[in-house]
């Protein structure tokens, strides 16, 4: 189908990618959003004001981030707009624009501003009071590395999923290797001519301010942290775990960062695009479900019933973006629905640039409309999976004149 909702051409951005523990390490994930929000507003020209409607995506809790959206909201200058705040891990960025989609589909809004934001350095420890525990003595967790490494349905970490998947299709390390190098190569092509594809949308340079706000602690061009991995440097990599096939090669980082995105009505999308010959619709939305412990898997049913909403079919694809933890989910995704796993993710995808779970996928649909807009038009698929063995995918239609 094809929602009322558009996304206005340029009304998006996001930060640089920086590997956990660098130069977002220390900020609050919420305040930096809305502070480039802001920014990037006023770059545009577009009045804060004009938001009716809006989603906070963020699944790592930062001080004060009970208050969600409408904080948020406030910090921007968008002080009459509220809605909620969501985390679905990976899958965040989808259900956000999902929502907030909806949300105007309805008749609730105008004007939608989507934020994406995580920060997986320095996670919370949370402690969780229990007066009749042994002692008066509660549980506690470590939010990031603890959910990282076990999914209470199950108790494994999350490279066993991968690892599950990649016995029941029999995937080597020699293919997910293979993956990774052109998926270094496809990241390489985003940077060429002095990064002239991420410059379409990314906040660059980006002024890293200090805690406070007050002032810039430094400057990143891009993102911060990328290892561009070599067939040579690949082959002398031992697997993860013992027995198994997954390398720290062929698996992402975790990252920081945050990235946006506006809908509107028609009307209000052409009052405010960068181009308004360029029109970007939502075409479908896809959710589902692998079996437990079995995550890769399950960006396939997502994908096809994105696709069946969008009356479309894999071949009517130009061009496929996935949100890729492990370099198998793109093996496994190309073997099951006939994509070109060679041609997946042009210009870069999460594999490379890193993992901050709320914004990693509203990134990549930024880059598949810019992919898009680059051929003049046509239709593109994101997927990507998320912690529970979940995924979320949307299909979107670009046209040009």
């Amino acid at each position: 189908m094809e929602y009322k909702a558009e996304i206005p051409y340029g009304a998006y951005w996001s930060t640089p990618f920086a590997r956990w523990q660098g130069s977002l390490a220390n900020l609050h994930s919420v305040e930096l959003a809305a502070h480039v929000a802001k920014g990037e507003l006023a770059r545009r020209n577009i009045n804060p004001g004009v938001f009716d409607f809006g989603v906070l995506g963020v699944s790592i809790p930062q001080k004060h981030s009970f208050y969600g959206f409408p904080w948020l909201a406030a910090m921007v200058g968008a002080k009459t707009a509220t809605g909620p705040t969501i985390g679905q891990a990976c899958a965040t960025s989808v259900r956000c624009l999902s929502s907030g989609v909806q949300e105007i589909e309805s008749g609730g809004a105008d004007m939608s501003l989507l934020v994406t934001c995580d920060r997986t350095s320095n996670g919370p420890h949370i402690y969780y009071p229990n007066p009749r525990g042994p002692g008066g003595t509660g549980a506690h967790e470590d939010w990031v590395m603890d959910n990282f490494s076990c999914d209470p349905n199950g108790g494994h970490a999350m490279v066993v999923t991968a690892e599950n998947v990649a016995a029941k299709h029999s995937i080597t390390t020699e293919e997910q290797h293979e993956i990774v190098l052109r998926r270094c190569e496809q990241y390489s092509a985003a940077m060429a001519d002095d990064r002239a594809f991420q410059k379409r949308y990314m906040v660059s340079p980006m002024a890293v301010p200090t805690p406070n706000f007050r002032k810039t602690a430094s400057v990143l061009e891009g993102d911060e942290g990328i290892t561009l991995s070599t067939a040579e440097g690949l082959a002398g990599l031992s697997p993860v775990t013992k027995g198994g096939t997954v390398t720290f090669g062929g698996q992402t980082h975790p990252a920081d960062g945050n990235a946006a995105i506006i809908l509107a009505t028609a009307g209000k999308a052409q009052e405010i695009s960068a181009n308004p010959g360029i029109r970007i619709r939502v075409l479908g939305f896809g959710s589902g479900r692998a079996d437990s412990a079995y995550m890769p898997e399950a960006t396939v049913p997502a994908a096809r019933q994105a696709l069946d909403a969008a009356g479309l079919g894999i071949e009517d694809m130009d061009a496929i973006n996935s949100h890729n933890p492990f370099a198998l989910n793109d093996i496994v995704f190309a073997n099951e629905t006939g994509a070109d796993v060679q041609k997946m993710n042009n210009y870069g995808c999460s594999l490379i640039w890193g993992h901050p779970q709320g914004p990693t996928g509203m990134r990549s649909i930024i880059e598949l409309i810019e992919e898009l807009a680059l051929r003049g038009g046509g239709n593109g698929l994101f997927e990507g999976c998320a912690a529970g063995d979940t995924s979320m995918a949307v299909v979107i239609g670009v046209s040009d004149g």
